[in-house]
């Protein structure tokens, strides 16, 4: 059966490595990354972290949980990796044309995201104090979705954490219904 399993936190969690080992995990999957979505503002693109950013984020958000349900729909196990906040999880489901689907937020100690932001290769984002930022923003409004969604004390290795993650999405767990 297909499904949309999203894997958010803040940049460093662990999110695109544990996404990837999902993903190769199913028979037919598809994985979305969120950031392209962002890399598609060809010009007057904001910096998404920043307050005034939020007009575009929605746009960005709407047209990435629409791609990403577009696959769900056609049967692929879909993973979505990306820096999707609980505050943007109404939008990016009602985009998606999904009645439900699963969430899992990665969310180690900031000190743990930002050395692995700092020391990652091929990746462009190395910014430190948006790093912080983000993993503030998520520590705060991880009150709005319920706890079992929220992976604090994670294994050190991407395929134990991709375990964890299965194990709880086929309990329930990390069922989110779009309303």
């Amino acid at each position: 059966m297909a499904s949309l399993l999203v894997v958010t936190g803040p940049p460093g969690a662990g999110k695109s490595t544990v996404a990837r080992e999902l993903a190769d995990r199913a028979e037919r999957s598809v994985l979305v990354e969120g950031d392209r979505f962002f890399a598609f503002l060809a010009r007057g693109a904001i910096e998404p972290w920043r307050p005034e950013s939020r007009e575009q984020n929605t746009v960005v958000t709407v047209a990435a949980g629409a791609a990403a349900g577009a696959y769900a729909r056609g049967g692929y196990t879909t993973v979505y990796d990306g820096v999707l906040g609980p505050w943007f999880l109404s939008t990016f489901g009602g985009a998606t044309g999904l009645d439900r689907f699963d969430d899992a937020v990665l969310l180690p100690p900031a000190d743990v995201c930002v050395e692995r932001v700092a020391t990652r290769v091929g990746h462009e984002f190395t910014d430190e104090p948006a790093t912080r930022k983000m993993h503030a923003d998520f520590a705060e409004a991880v009150g709005e979705v319920p706890a079992r969604h929220v992976l604090r004390d994670l294994p050190a290795s991407p395929a134990e954490v991709a375990a964890v993650v299965e194990s709880l999405r086929i309990t329930g767990a990390l069922a989110y219904e779009v309303t």
